[in-house]
This record gives structure tokens, sequence and C-alpha cells, in this order.
């Protein structure tokens, strides 16, 4: 979100100092430029005066020389040392009179803040003005080309210059960089309107103004030479240069500088990406890497395969498999049943465990756990039944404390921030960050050549004060308090709001909209809003148009296609004080207006309308929990309707009444359901808050889980023999599929639980409540679940009617299906029948395998694509007001977030070096924090820093300097006095500001003796800080730090010599991109940790943003290092249950290959790295087992060679796997893409599709494919080949 700055009060325009010679003491703000000729040039000769004393002056004050020349007089000894002081280049006879010295010593007053830090354009500076007034060789230089008579005297009207280029080039080099830190920008900006070189400036000094404008009463014309006939010759005084070591200036005010150029810092190397060219094409060094690898991998395969093939070439009988001889009767019948039916599990309990499977030690236990606990539930449904609701019900009693949370930076900030840490910091010692309220009104593109049209334009100007006219009218109410703009915005000098708009061009004013002179005015301030009155903000200061204005290249401002309006408003540290309740009070009022008044407003202009205020985007977030209950009902809906169908047997017109399974169907989902309550009432009790994405997303995602174990656990049950009693049927199913299901469940715990390592709160929690939800899913499947599998049969078995279990049928529905064989349907069929098979031919495995490692190389390829960070459009709803309004923000704004640069702990007392270490004037280190600043904001590309800071502290020098006299002053008593154009210096009535007024006694505080190096004592900063902190900003002194510094110093405890905060404020530069963000971050901290290692002292980088942009920085690591204890976890598991370090060892590759191409369907589908997509992958582990742990354990457990083991793992898994894992998910995901939130489309619709289809296409074609090529050797064929000696 684009930030304002708070602007510091009124500069002035110093245009005004160059009318010195006219020697008035007048406070307006002009130039006073003035030349003298003898009696119009009759005598150019040395030691005679062109103008001398005064004549006249204009109606509106501006004083006016005369053009009478004279010789050079001698001074008297009090006048001479007062212009040695000032103008040290004059000595001898002088062409000024007193008045007109003084005149000159109050007006340069006004540039000498400016200026002051750096000594050699200071001394270029007045030495311009000092020959120009007081020189005894004036009539050499200066020609008076027009006179104009006033109140019947002759006074000047026109004069000629003559300055040589060599003086006004160095002029212009020592100046052109010197800061004017409260602005954060250029002191030639304010004296020299932004001039580019040394004729500009001489232009814009010389320029004829009207009545009341600010500049010079008459023209002035500077020439670089005089005519040969003329005896004249240009004045060139001896120039400093801003490198000079006696008069030196900083390295931030003189770049060019020898000493700042051998300590500037070499450039930030970018991280250029390694990449290789051949011949026309460019590519990154890891994609030539995994082509390479490829190449190897395939030939090294194929030369594998080739010469494997050919050793098996051999007779056919001999690669038979053993037949299990010991039990040949009870093996026999085994395996005729599993041909007669392709879709039974491969455990079959108690007879394979005993007669030919070799399990491992934790599977033996669970088998006979499994089939202890199946009797048990068989026996007694309604007791486990009840328990288990019992158990779940409980835990839904903390459903009383529940609450949701809806603050941004409680979701996505992490506890143990670092940035949180450092806003904390900030917010309690200097003040928290404004609250913004902005509005965004642009032209409509061309259809033709898709330009926008200017948006400056006099009806557009109207709107715009008939907006603000609407907005000041604005009363929201808050507790029966009637709360307005001007009750909560920010007022720099305490009277006018801070508002960010071209309307501070007329003050606010419609009134002044004529007067000032309308569009023209504006284009005016455009180009020279630091240096003219009539321009300044009603807020006393400068308002730059890059703050105002959107859709302009570089400073064509009158192109501008968008009006920026910014109300910065004050906050608070505290979210429950009164002052915010009133700040989100106004902005809910303020929001309405915009949707209801001003949007249809803007609109009938044919113009667009985007607007935003500091509680908007919580606002959203709590709108949209609302916005897709619909869209997640639908979900629901269609994975009940779907389980219903499946859970069934194949439909019959005369018995689908009785074999279907809707009630039993729509039992599952409500343990689904009550889940899902268990876990967040459990956190609810212990005091976590919940979530949006808590509410919408973990139902679904439990759900899609659940229902595989349903599927399984179903048609487990309906595989066994109906000779056996429904007891024994419960028990062997459970020891067929409990492990594998287990497996699968813990597996998926496992992996949602690493997600609680995540530091951001929102997705931590979302995995503590995912994992338990899903624990207690696969603790009600097989208790509650089992129970009312029970039930079901029992009713089935009872000819009763689904959903209607009380209604009984005759006895003649009773017999009407027995007898009848079940066939395998359609889908084993085709899993065993053509799907394996084909999987079965050899150039199909080659295919298999080369495909699908070039898809998992390329997407490791792809993967450094992806880019961190998380779209704010991306978490609202699509029809979010706050859509547009981010997207034109980043289309318009052209200034970047405001960045603070926060010392901890300086030490300003006289023993201490840290003053010198921070400071960028005149005798402050090359190496100090504010001439690095300065440095990095030359390379903005990568050091993500436009500006120059703006230094209290260089100001607070400078103001207390002697040169600046104006600034720092006391009466004889020794309290502060303020500038002669202040009160009470100044009547605020009349304005009358005589220098015999109230101030008249009033002394500079210091003298260059009182001073140690220019710098003060530690007495001397303690006592003066709070006076320059309190001090207004005018004409007479524009370095008054109140407004502009009343936030960046904390004055709690300075009194021992230490100040505990202080902050430098600058700009980043405009962040258009996520990765601008992070990149920005990333900078400043790099930035921070150089230079506080370098001074020794404790510095860190502030803006608005960090907080929810510090995940970014180690996003990777975090992701990689949770995806690697993910898939740990589920190896370990694996390995633990099936004792196989062979068959853990494919699973874990297979599940690495989800992960890496899903990551790739990421790159390619643009879907950025962020707490969310990371959380996904490490819940892809998860849900990716369930494709591959029940092939993998049908595959080992089956018996014959491994082709055969491959075809039977598909006949007999490949049906459950596709249907209830499969189909399942993807009937659930596809509603998710009418969703309304982007967020479940991106990042649940469309990784969760990728991830159902990547585990389909990896579970039922690679994972065959590589088990009938690497897989492990048989478990049944293992006690085989042992038994066989003893039947031989």
């Amino acid at each position: 979100m684009e930030v304002r700055s708070r602007f510091p009060a009124a500069v002035v325009l110093l245009q005004v100092i160059f009318a010195v010679c006219i020697a008035n003491a007048e406070r307006s703000n002009t130039r006073f430029l003035l030349t003298s000729n003898s009696t119009w040039g009759k005598t150019h000769a040395a030691e005679y005066c062109a103008m001398y004393d005064i004549c006249g002056k204009r109606s509106d004050g501006r004083l006016l020389n005369c053009p009478f020349g004279s010789q050079s007089v001698k001074p008297d000894d009090l006048l001479s040392s007062k212009i040695q002081s000032l103008c040290p280049t004059i000595s001898g006879n002088i062409c000024c009179t007193e008045a007109q010295f003084d005149t000159l010593r109050a007006q340069v007053q006004q540039a000498i803040p400016f200026l002051v830090g750096c000594p050699a354009c200071l001394r270029n500076f007045l030495n311009l003005f000092c020959e120009l007034t007081c020189s005894p060789n004036q009539s050499l230089f200066i020609n008076v080309t027009s006179v104009a008579k006033v109140n019947g005297n002759l006074t000047v009207d026109g004069i000629q210059y003559y300055i040589t280029d060599t003086f006004g080039e160095a002029l212009y080099e020592s100046c052109k960089d010197v800061k004017f830190g409260t602005m954060n920008s250029r002191a030639i900006e304010f004296i020299g309107a932004g001039a580019k070189n040394f004729r500009e400036w001489f232009a814009f000094i010389g320029r004829r103004v009207g009545l009341n404008v600010p500049g010079s009463p008459y023209a002035i014309d500077f020439e670089p030479s005089a005519p040969e006939s003329s005896g004249m010759k240009p004045m060139n005084v001896t120039t400093y240069s801003c490198g000079d070591t006696s008069l030196g200036c900083s390295c931030g005010d003189c770049p060019s500088s020898p000493v700042c150029s051998k300590s500037a810092p070499a450039s930030p190397e970018k991280r250029n990406s390694c990449s290789v060219r051949i011949g026309s094409l460019k590519a990154k060094c890891v994609d030539i890497s995994m082509v390479i690898l490829y190449i190897i991998l395939v030939s090294v395969f194929l030369g594998w395969g080739l010469f494997h093939r050919k050793g098996k070439r051999i007779p056919a009988h001999r690669t038979k498999p053993l037949v299990n001889v010991t039990n040949g009767s009870d093996s026999h019948s085994v395996n005729q049943q599993k041909d007669e039916n392709p879709s039974m599990q491969i455990l079959i309990g108690l007879s394979q465990s005993k007669d030919g499977v070799q399990l491992s030690v934790v599977q033996g236990y669970m088998s006979k756990f499994y089939r202890r606990y199946g009797t048990v539930v068989a026996r007694n449904p309604v007791l486990v039944l009840c328990l288990s609701l019992a158990v779940v019900l409980l835990l839904c009693l903390g459903l009383i404390r529940f609450k949701v949370e809806t603050r941004p930076e409680k979701l996505w900030v992490g506890p143990g921030s670092k940035a949180a840490e450092e806003k904390q910091f900030f917010d309690t010692h200097l003040a928290p960050f404004y609250r913004i309220e902005q509005l965004m009104i642009a032209t409509i593109p061309d259809t033709k050549d898709n330009k926008s049209p200017s948006i400056v334009t006099e009806d557009n100007i109207k709107l715009l004060f008939e907006i603000q006219k609407k907005v000041d009218g604005i009363r929201a109410n808050y507790s029966g308090s009637l709360i307005s703009l001007g009750d909560i915005c920010m007022k720099p000098l305490g009277q006018d709001c801070a508002a960010q708009s071209v309307l501070q061009y007329f003050k606010m004013d419609p009134k002044n909209y004529d007067d000032y002179g309308g569009v023209e005015h504006v284009e005016y301030c455009f180009q020279h809003y630091t240096s003219a009155d009539t321009c300044l903000s009603a807020f006393k200061a400068p308002l730059d148009p890059s703050t105002a204005l959107g859709g302009f290249s570089g400073n064509n401002y009158s192109e501008a296609s968008a009006f920026v309006i910014t109300y910065p408003v004050n906050n608070a540290v505290d979210r429950e004080s009164n002052e915010t309740k009133n700040a989100v009070a106004w902005e809910k009022a303020f929001i309405q207006l915009a949707k209801d008044e001003l949007l249809p407003m803007v609109q009938s202009k044919n113009l667009t309308l985007s607007f935003s205020s500091e509680s908007s985007i919580e606002e959203e977030l709590k709108r949209e929990s609302t916005a897709d209950a619909i869209t997640i009902l639908i979900s629901y809906l269609v994975m009940f309707a779907y389980i219903s169908l499946t859970l069934g047997d194949t439909p019959r017109f005369t018995s689908f009444y009785i074999s279907s399974k809707v009630l039993l169907g729509l039992s599952g989902v409500m343990l689904v359901m009550l889940s899902v309550l268990g876990s967040v009432g459990f956190f609810s009790a212990i005091g976590i808050k919940s979530t949006l994405i808590i509410m919408e997303v973990i139902p679904f995602l439990v759900l899609a889980v659940g229902v595989d174990n349903m599927c399984i656990l179903v048609n487990a049950v309906k595989r066994q023999s109906l000779e056996l009693p429904l007891e024994g049927r419960i028990s062997n199913a459970l020891v067929e599929v409990g492990p594998s299901i287990t497996l699968a469940s813990l597996s998926e715990v496992l992996a949602f639980a690493v997600g609680t390592f995540i530091p951001m709160p929102a997705c931590r929690v979302f995995s503590m409540f995912a994992a338990l939800a899903v624990l207690l899913d696969f603790l009600l499947q097989i208790t509650a679940f089992v129970a009312l599998i029970v039930f079901d049969f029992m009713r089935a078995e009872d000819t009763r009617v689904d959903c209607f279990p009380c209604v009984k049928l005759s006895g003649s529905h009773t017999n009407s299906n027995e007898g009848i064989e079940r066939k395998p349907g359609l889908l084993p069929r085709y899993m065993k029948e053509v799907h394996a098979p084909i999987l079965g031919i050899w150039w199909v495995k080659v295919v298999v395998i080369a495909v699908f490692a070039a898809f998992a190389l390329a997407s490791i390829a792809l993967c450094t694509r992806i880019e961190p960070g998380l779209e704010q459009q991306i978490v609202l709803p699509r029809d979010s007001y706050l859509q547009g309004y981010f997207n034109n923000a980043s289309e318009y704004l052209r200034i970047g977030p405001p960045l603070y640069f926060v010392v901890k702990n300086y030490n300003y007392s006289s023993e201490s070096r840290q003053t010198n270490q921070l400071c960028s004037i005149s005798q402050c280190d090359s190496n100090s924090l504010l001439n690095e600043i300065a440095r990095a904001s030359l390379i903005p590309e990568s050091s993500y820093i436009a500006k120059p800071a703006a230094s209290w502290l260089d100001d607070f020098l400078v103001w207390i300097s002697p040169e600046a006299f104006g600034c720092c002053r006391k009466f004889t008593n020794g309290s502060y006095c303020p500038p002669d154009d202040q009160p009470p210096c100044c009547s605020s009535n009349d304005g009358s500001c005589g220098i015999d007024g109230a101030c008249k006694d009033c002394t500079t505080c210091f003298h260059h003796l009182d001073l140690q190096n220019d710098r003060p004592s530690t007495a001397q900063f303690r006592e003066k800080l709070p006076w320059f902190l309190t001090a207004l900003p005018s004409n007479d002194c524009a370095k008054g730090g109140h407004g502009a510094y009343t936030d960046s110093v904390e004055l709690k405890g300075y009194e021992d010599g230490v100040i505990q905060a202080s902050a430098f404020r600058t700009y980043h530069t405009p962040l258009n991109k996520q990765i601008d963000y992070v990149n920005s971050l990333r900078a400043a901290r790099k930035f921070s940790s150089r230079v506080s290692d370098s001074l020794k002292i404790e510095i860190f980088p502030y803006s608005v943003f960090y907080m929810f942009f510090e995940q970014y920085l180690d996003i990777w690591r975090t992701a990689l290092t949770n995806l690697a204890i993910a898939i740990g976890a589920v190896f370990v598991v694996c390995l633990i249950i099936t004792w196989s370090l062979w068959s853990s060892a494919i699973v874990l590759l297979v599940l690495a290959m989800i992960v890496v191409d899903l990551m790739g369907v990421m790159a390619i589908l643009n879907i950025q790295l962020n707490a969310v997509s990371v959380v996904n992958l490490v819940m892809s582990v998860g849900i990716a087992v369930e494709f591959c742990v029940h092939i993998t354990h049908a595959f080992s457990v089956s018996n014959g060679d491994k082709d055969q083991r491959a075809k039977e793992a598909l006949g007999t898994m490949g049906a459950s796997v596709f249907s209830g894992i499969t189909l399942t998910k993807l009937v659930g995901v596809i509603v998710l893409c009418f969703s309304r939130t982007e967020v479940f489309v991106v990042y649940y619709f469309q990784m969760y599709l990728a991830l159902v289809l990547l585990g389909f296409l990896h579970g039922l074609v690679f994972l065959p494919v590589l088990l009938s090529i690497f897989g492990p050797p048989s478990r049944s064929s293992t006690m085989e080949k042992q038994d066989q000696p003893r039947i031989s």
C-alpha cells in the first residue's frame, strides 16, 4: 500500500533572498536582486557604485534602489566589522548604506539554513549577493538598463549583471547536491526552482515578477561578458569547490568530493543468475544442468534396461513365480478369489498373515489389534458409537469460547518477528505510523491508442472541489459524538489537515480557484511548488506534485492521468483507544460515501474512482467469511452425492433402495463435520482463535481425506464372503485395510502437523486445526463409522429401506438377490484387463519413466522461477472495491513508501563521536549514517532508496549554528526567542514585523567560540533540542523542527546524554510487485547491518509494510525445511509400519517427485511462494501418501514376478485409489473454481487440482511401472522360498 510522508511546516520560497540590494526588512517571500549604475552607466570604473541608497518602494512594499551612482564610501568600524562577518571578500570602501546591508543580512538569513551545511556553497552564494550589494567596484559589473519613476523618484527598473561563466559554473557545482533534509530534497529545488545548470538558476533569479508574487521586482539580465567599449568587466571573485578541505562539504552534499569518492562503497552487486548462450538462445545454467542430467539418466536407464532385458531371455517356465505349496489349497482359493474379484485388497486377513505373507512386527500387531477390535465393534456397535460421539461432542463444548481472528497483523505476522518487534519499538518510542485514507480519480484510456488523457482540466479540478466538500461534510457517529475529518486528521502545525491533493495549490478553498488563475496556476505550481508562495499548501508546506498525481512519466506532471488524494489520519498504539475507534468510525462513513455518492459522481464524468481506508482490508476480510458460503456448501453436497453413489452396490431397479448407502454416506459426512467441530472446539477451549480459512477449507480437506477411508472400509466389507457372519466380515475387513488406512492417516496427520513450524500465525493455526481434525476423523472412521457400517449391513440383510430403516420389505424382496454372483465393476475390470497390461509393455515403461523423469527435472528448473509474495488482491473477494484500488495504486503511484532508519541509544554527549557518525553536514564523518544513505540513494535500482534522508540532527546543528542567526535566538532573560516573522516578534493581527518590536533585543544562541568544533556541548545540546523541536519553520528560518521532526526524536530520558530512539526519514523507490517489497526489505536490512557494524551503533530500518513481508526473506528455507521434515516423517512412519527400507524409499521418491512437480506447476501458473502455498505443499505430502501407500503395500504382499505383482496391485487397489481417492477429491476440488475469492481459486482449486492429477498419474501410472522394474521382493514369495526346501 502506498503511504505518504508527513510534510514539515512552511518552507520559504527563497527567491526572495536575491533582491537583497533593495534593502528592506520586510517579511514577504521575495527575491531582492539589485544592480546599480552610476547615473545609468556614465561612470564604470573601480571604486564607483552603480546604485546607492533607496529611492522608493512598490505598492506591494518592495523597496527599489536609486539608479544614481557615486564613489564608494568608507564605512565606520562597526559597519565594516558587520560586513566582514558576512562578506569577507569586501574590505575597505563599500557601495551600500547600513540600511542596505541590514536588509541584505536579514534576507540572506532565509537562505543560510538551506546551505550552511555546505560552507563552500554558502560562501559562493553569499559572495554573489555581497558583491552585488556592497562591492566597492560595483559599477564595473552592474549596469542599470532602465529606470522607473515611483512617487516622483527615479528607481531601478532593470539591470545587467556581468558575471563570468566560471563563477556561475563553480557556484552551481558547489550547491547542486546540497540537501534540504526536511523535505527529502535538494536545496536547489527551493532557492533555484530545481535548476539543471547555472544559466537556469540565473534565469530564475533574474525574472521580473508581478505584484505580490515572489521574485525580483525588476528584470536582471545575467551576461557572461561586457562590451569592450563600456570599460566594464564581469565579476569573478574567488569561488570554492565543495570538495575544498578548508570549506569542505559533507559527502551527502558533495558526492564528487575526493574524500567521498574514496570512501564510497562499490555498487551492490546484483545477483545475476548464471546463464549460457547457445547461438541466439540464452538459457539458465540450471536448465542446461537438468538437460544434461536427464540425458545421462535416460542413457543409463536404457543401457541398463537393454542389458537386463537381454539377460532375461531364458525359458519362460523359469520365470514363473513359486507357488505356496505348504498350503496349496488355501493359496489356490485365495488367488482364485482375487481373480474373480479384482477390487479386493491384498491383505486378506488371517489367511494371508499365516499362509504365506510375512508381515512386519508392527503390521503383525496391528493386524491382531484390528481383528480383535473388529470383533468388539461388530458385537457392540451401539456402545462404540455412543462412546466415540461422546468424546467428540465433549470437545465441541469448547465452541462456547469460539472467536475468529481477522486482524491482518495477527494473521500474517509471527509473535517472534523481528519486524514486529521493530514496529513495536517505533510505535511506542516515537509514534505509530499514521492511517491512510485515499482516493484515486483517473481518466479512461482512449480506445484507439490506449493512452489516457490528462486529468488536469478545469472540469476535473472543480469535480475535485465537489468531492472534497462531501468528504469534509462526513460526520461519523461514535458513542454519540459526530466525528469529522478535522477531528482525526494529521495537522503538522496544529491548524490545517495535511491532505495531499492538488487542491492545496488553492489552499483547499474553491474561492481561490479563479483568483489564483485556475488550471494555469496548477501547472505553474507543478514546476514552482517549492518557490512560489501562492503554491504553498494550506498547512504551510510545499506539496510535491508526485504525491498528488499519478500516471505521468518523469516530471511531466501536466500529463498525469490520475488525481491521488491522501488524507493522513492520526494513529494510536492501542487499537481499543477512543482515538482509533473514532478513526475507524469515520473510515466506515468515508467508504460508504465513496460507494454511494462519489463513485456515481465520478463515473458520470467518464472517470474512474478507486478508494481505500486504513481499515478496509480488515473489513473486507470479515466480509469474505460469507462470500463463498454457497460455493463451499455446493462442494460438500456434490461430494456427499458422490459418496452415496460410490458406497452403494451397482444400482439395480429391484433392490437399489436396499443396496444403496445414502444414509451411511450422510452419516460419514456428519462424522467429518464433527471431527472439524471437535478440532475447532478443542483449540477454542485453550484460547486459540480460529480464522476464516479454517472455517472454509478444513471441512473440505477433511472430507476429501475422510471419504477415502469410508470407501476403502465399505468396499473391504463388501468383498468379504457372504458365508461369513457379519462379525467375521467386519473383522477381516479391518485386518485387510486397517494397517494401510493407519499408515496413510498417520502420514497425513504428521504432514499437517509439520505446518505448525511455519511462523505465520494464520498458517500455523491452520495446520494445528487441520492435524487434529484429520486425527479425529481417522479415529471416528475406525470407531463410529465402523459401527455405522455394522448397522447398515444389518439393515440391508434385514431388507430394510435405506434412509427409512424402519420400513421393512416383504419376504419376496429378501430372496430376490440370493444366488446372484457378485461381479467386478467396470473400473476394476479396466484396471485389470486394460490399464495394467498396457503399462506392462516394455516400450511403454520406457516412455513412462522418460516422461516422468523429464517433467521432474523440468520442474526443478522451473522452481527457480517461483517468486515469493502474496498479492493482496488474491486474499480479497473478487467483487471487493479494493481490487480496483490495488490495481490503480500499482499503475499510478509514483512515490514509494516512507523508510525510517531508527537509531537506538544515540549518545550526544561531548565525549562521544556519535554525532559526527550520524550527521551529514560539514565536519561529519564521510562514512556517517546520513552520508551512507545519501550514497545509497544514488543507486536506487539496488538500494531501493529514492532520496537522501530528512535529518533532524543536521537541521538541529544548522539551527543552532551562528551562521543561521535568524533561527536559534534568545531573549535577554535566556528564554527562546522565535524568528522575527513569528509572534511575538511579528504581530499576528496586523502582520507588522518591525525591527523595533518585542524581539529587538534577541541575540543568537551561540557564537563560534561557544561551540566546540561547531558542535554543541552536552549541556547545550540538552537545553536547545526541545527549543528546536518546538520551533515553527517560517520564512526567516525554514529549519524549525516542529511538524517535520515532532515525532522523530524521543525526549523521554534524554537528559542523561542518551536519546533512546530517533528516526531519519527517506523513501523507498516505487514498489509495484511483491518481489520489489521483499527485495527492498532485504536491501534495507543489509544496508543497516553494514552501517551498524561499521559505526558500532544500533540501527534498524522501518517501513509500514516490513512486518508483512519479513516472512518472505526466508520463505524458501522455510518451505524446503518443512517439506523435508514432512517427507522424512512419512518415510519414518512407512519404515516403522512396513519394516521395509526398499518400499519406504520408493514411497519417498514418488512423494518427492509429486511435490517437485507440483512446484513446477506453481511456476507455470505463476503461483507465488508464501505461507499459504507452503502449507499446501506440506499438505500435499500427506495427501499424496494415499496415492502411493496402498499400491506399494499391495505390491509388496503379492506373489509372482514384478510385472505380475504390479498388475495384481493395480487390479486390486487401482480401482479403489481411482474412485475413492482421485475422483472423490476431483469432484470436491472442481467446485472451488467457482469461488468468489481468488485465494480459493489459486491456492486451493488450482493447486489441489494439480495435486490430484499429479497424484493420480504418479500413483497409477508411474509407481506401477517403477515397481515393476525396481520394486522390492515379495513378502509372499520370500516365505515361499523359505518353505520350499521342506516340501521337496
